[in-house]
């Protein structure tokens, strides 16, 4: 058994290409929609990320800034930017794009953000809003596995979903959001004890730990759905690699996501959603 490739960056493709029809639609209304995002200038994988998403927003009519942070940026001084951002109505989302400089302080800057401009679903209010099952923001990579699954017709109701993560921006929304679609939903994390066993009882293992191939072939159940949001550099080879060994987890699985070209495309795709959700409601405030 070789497993089917769910082909994130393809549906991505998609994606855009509706979203660029809606942003026709808001820009013949007055409306340009706007992503701006606060970037960390010191950390090149995060201005390559940043770069990739403009591009793609450029590309279906999203304008914004990036506004860069240094190692000499003050705390007061991101927080002021923040409180610029939220008063400016032509701004409909603002990305802060994870890990800012170790001297800020983060969360509280996420705190400051809140949940109307929040299009990467990340803060606390958000998060809280999924918890509760209120409407809001959805965090961008678990929303783009779902939507995914949701494209390849993978029943996820009533299965059992191993989460292998427990970050704020990946492990713990998406366990969430599996659960608003009726999985049965475990997690675990680099200190969890019987890992294999427990990837051996799951219908679908998400890969969020952050370790170049660990889950091999031999740790699943036959048929399992395997999604892999790790990107990973190995020393002596090119490109990342994912938290799965891809080789020997495609011959047991029925379903898996590559890397690249699997959660990456669809994670820029859903925030770019998201943004465009956010200009949306101008047209019914």
């Amino acid at each position: 058994m070789s497993a089917q490739i769910l082909d994130g960056k393809g549906l991505s493709r998609e994606i855009r290409e509706e979203l660029k029809s809606r942003v026709t639609d808001l820009r013949a209304r007055g409306i340009v929609p706007r992503l701006d995002v606060i970037v960390a200038a010191q950390d090149p994988a995060s201005l390559a990320y940043v770069r990739m998403k403009r591009k793609w927003a450029e590309e279906i009519g999203i304008v914004g800034e990036a506004y860069e942070i240094h190692d000499t940026t003050t705390q007061a001084q991101l927080l002021q930017r923040i409180y610029e951002l939220n008063a400016n109505r032509q701004v409909h989302g603002v990305l802060l794009q994870h890990p800012l400089p170790p001297h800020l302080d983060e969360q509280e800057a996420l705190l400051a953000l809140g949940d109307e401009k929040d299009v990467d679903g990340i803060t606390a209010a958000s998060l809280g809003r999924l918890v509760v099952g209120l409407p809001g923001f959805r965090c961008a990579t678990p929303l783009g596995i779902v939507r995914l699954l949701a494209h390849y017709e993978v029943p996820l109701e009533g299965r059992h979903a191993l989460v292998i993560g427990r970050s704020q921006i990946l492990g713990k929304p998406a366990a969430f959001m599996l659960l608003e679609r009726n999985a049965t939903v475990s997690i675990a994390h680099s200190r969890t004890r019987d890992l294999p066993d427990l990837c051996r009882q799951a219908d679908l293992v998400l890969a969020a730990v952050g370790r170049a191939e660990m889950i091999h072939g031999d740790w699943l159940k036959p048929g399992a759905v395997v999604v892999d949001a790790g990107y990973n550099k190995v020393d002596g080879r090119q490109g990342d690699v994912g938290d799965c060994h891809f080789e020997s987890c495609r011959e047991v699985a029925s379903w898996i996501t590559p890397v690249p070209g699997g959660v990456g495309p669809m994670t820029v795709a859903c925030l770019l959603s998201n943004a465009v959700d956010a200009a949306e409601r101008e047209i019914e405030s």
